[in-house]
């Protein structure tokens, strides 16, 4: 996946996962960071449970699906 897809996918979920976790957006560099951040630990937990992510649709759900778990740890230890 090319450098600029990436970095659009990260903006995209980490809106998502924003929105989902009825906060709001983090800025577009906030953004990007949660979203590839939470790529990277979208894909390590989609390796635990036996799933793999494909294409950019997929992409966009794991690294979502990522964010939003990143969102909740990070809220967990705030409290």
């Amino acid at each position: 996946m090319g450098l600029i897809l990436g970095l659009i996918i990260g903006g995209l979920a980490g809106w998502l996962a924003g929105q989902l976790m009825k906060g709001h957006g983090f800025g577009v560099l906030g953004n990007v960071l949660l979203g590839l951040v939470g790529g990277f630990l979208g894909g390590i937990v989609f390796r635990l449970v036996g799933l793999a992510a494909t294409g950019i649709i997929g992409s966009l759900i794991m690294s979502t699906l990522g964010a939003v778990l990143l969102i909740y740890i990070v809220r967990k230890i705030k409290s």
